[in-house]
């Protein structure tokens, strides 16, 4: 049987004249039919059923930094012990070590140095580590959604917000990745995070920032709906562009609960509608903090890992580079998506993230952050 008749019976040469011949040929045309039909039914339900899993997974990762083949905790504990206690410290043995391990994997180093030594690893590495490179490895020692959750408390606790970080974390974070962040931020600090925002922002901005929060956004559907997109499409256009003033309510509402597939075809067809695209609209029609976490937000529904190289380029070659913002998305994506951050960094800027990174940073902080990068691809 040839390879494209696997599972179809084969038919032989019949001599049609005979009623005998003519009974069997019609056996032999309702067993094809039927395994036909059985044939074409199996690969629909397979692609189903790979169409539901592609719809209903959470957004693709591209981390630079994954599991290490042959680990172990207590060879690592050692290595790390040892550059401790090296007179003046090993810097180069912690960042070998913790960058070229998941978070999984250093958390299983930090239980096995702590049987070791008798000491907490991380009080350990407060000690022997300063500046900027605490700041990375520090990091490293969380979490991503537990390093996320610090970093919004780190923007609204004490005197001022940090609006640029409250921002930029809860506008580019995916639903999945606020939930886990809310339930973290709990259990952390012994807070909700909804009250927290609210008590530190106000107005427009603190509706569009809680209703993220809120994590009632819709999940991807494997059809199409037009005329919803048209709905949706049109509703921005006449809540913005088409009168005087801005329904910010409705770009709120639109924004915060439709799923990231179905809005990135509003924004196509939103073009049909409006002169300006959404960005554009946006810079028109509202200012201020909210007109920057509705741009974050378009943005990354349009291209999340492009607005990240965007980031970081402009940080890193602003003067005095803003090593804050380089340190949280670095930490902060290494374990999710940051290899394709590198290609949108390269594809967009022409080089490479790693020779910005060797051009405008130096010392440990520049072994630390090439070491989460990787090698250029």
């Amino acid at each position: 049987m040839r390879g494209g008749e696997r599972g179809i019976v084969s038919v032989r040469k019949i001599n049609l004249q005979h009623p005998f011949h003519l009974n069997t040929a019609w056996t032999y045309l309702c067993i094809i039919s039927t395994q036909l039909s059985t044939f074409k039914m199996a690969m629909v339900s397979e692609f189903l059923g790979q169409l539901c899993l592609s719809v209903g997974a959470n957004e693709p990762k591209h981390p630079t930094v994954v599991p290490a083949k042959d680990f172990n905790p207590d060879t690592d504990a050692a290595r790390i012990e040892t550059a401790i206690k090296t007179k003046g410290v090993d810097e180069q043995t912690i960042i070998d070590v913790l960058t070229k391990r998941t978070y999984s994997q250093r958390r299983d180093i930090a239980f096995a140095y702590e049987r070791r030594a008798k000491k907490d690893l991380i009080s350990a590495l407060k000690g022997a580590l300063s500046g900027s490179l605490e700041a990375v490895i520090l990091g490293l020692m969380k979490s991503t959604s537990q390093y996320d959750a610090s970093l919004i408390r780190g923007s609204i606790k004490g005197a001022g917000t940090d609006e640029e970080t409250l921002i930029e974390v809860l506008c580019s974070r995916s639903n999945e990745e606020l939930v886990d962040i809310k339930k973290v931020y709990k259990e952390l600090f012994k807070k909700d995070l909804e009250k927290d925002v609210a008590g530190d922002t106000s107005g427009n901005f603190a509706k569009l920032l809680l209703a993220l929060v809120e994590t009632n956004r819709a999940a991807p559907i494997a059809v199409v709906d037009h005329e919803k997109i048209d709905q949706d499409a049109r509703a921005l256009y006449e809540a913005g562009v088409k009168i005087k003033g801005t329904d910010v309510p409705i770009w709120i509402s639109i924004m915060s609960e439709r799923s990231v597939p179905h809005l990135q075809k509003v924004f196509q067809r939103y073009k049909s509608y409006s002169p300006y695209d959404m960005q554009e609209s946006i810079a028109k029609e509202v200012k201020g903090d909210l007109q920057k976490s509705f741009l974050v937000l378009v943005e990354c529904f349009e291209n999340k890992q492009l607005y990240f190289a965007k980031r970081l380029n402009e940080a890193m070659k602003s003067k005095g580079a803003k090593e804050k913002i380089v340190t949280s998305i670095i930490v902060s994506r290494c374990e999710v998506d940051l290899k394709k951050i590198c290609s949108e960094y390269k594809t967009s800027t022409g080089e490479s993230l790693q020779k910005t990174i060797l051009e405008h940073t130096k010392g440990d902080y520049q072994k630390v952050l090439l070491g989460l990068c990787g090698p250029e691809q």
